[in-house]
């Protein structure tokens, strides 16, 4: 993960124990996190609105009563949940646009592999929350969406990167900014998987990996 990546994130991170007058201990934080990553399992599968705090809780073995020692408010424990989601996603996501032995275009390829398997599997907690919620939150939550916002923008700053690796490497061809074309892709892919939701069919990601090709090819799309 790039150092700019990891700085906002922690950042945010940090921005929401603060809100809630939390001292950063490792036990609290380590609580806090517990509640996190249960509740990602949980949202993952159903969604956010129709998750109450009570399952959420439940399922982690916290007390009921000390929610609000952690969060100030469920769109305070969303805006975490997704700051929490985010980091640990970009760290996968930079495990497949780093490795060594792979050229920028194999390393692309390999990831949107992996995306793709992730969005077809049948594990409904596993798969990319930003998917999940994005159109749900959206609209209901600002602290939500500018987490969405800033996890999404950071997701695309790694694309870009390696984009650029690969203008540099002679393995990718593409006419515009690194930016731009990470940005396109992106986009492509996410709207693949949403249409894969709603339709069950693998031709919505057979598209968009023709699509990545050519983008990658240099060629119209």
């Amino acid at each position: 993960m790039t150092a700019t990546v990891s700085a906002v994130l922690t950042a945010c991170d940090s921005d929401a124990r603060l809100k809630v007058g939390m001292a950063p201990t490792s036990r609290s934080l380590k609580t806090r996190e517990h509640i996190l990553d249960t509740a990602q399992r949980i949202v993952g599968a159903k969604g956010f609105c129709a998750v109450g705090l009570n399952e959420i809780l439940a399922a982690a073995n916290i007390p009921k009563g000390s929610f609000y020692y952690y969060f100030e408010s469920k769109d305070a424990f969303g805006k975490a949940l997704l700051d929490n989601y985010f980091v640990k996603d970009l760290a996968q996501v930079n495990s497949f646009l780093s490795a060594p032995s792979r050229n920028a275009r194999e390393r692309l390829v390999a990831y949107w592999r992996f995306f793709r398997a992730n969005q077809e599997g049948e594990d409904l907690e596993g798969k990319c929350l930003a998917v999940k919620l994005a159109a749900e939150v959206s609209d209901l939550s600002e602290e939500m969406r500018l987490a969405l916002k800033i996890g999404t923008s950071a997701t695309i700053l790694q694309l870009a990167r390696v984009l650029k690796d690969g203008r540099r490497d002679g393995s990718i061809l593409f006419s515009g900014t690194p930016q731009a074309a990470a940005q396109t892709l992106y986009q492509l892919w996410m709207g693949a998987s949403v249409m894969w939701k709603i339709s069950r069919n693998r031709v919505a990601f057979s598209n968009a990996d023709s699509a990545t090709v050519r983008i990658l090819s240099g060629e119209p799309v």
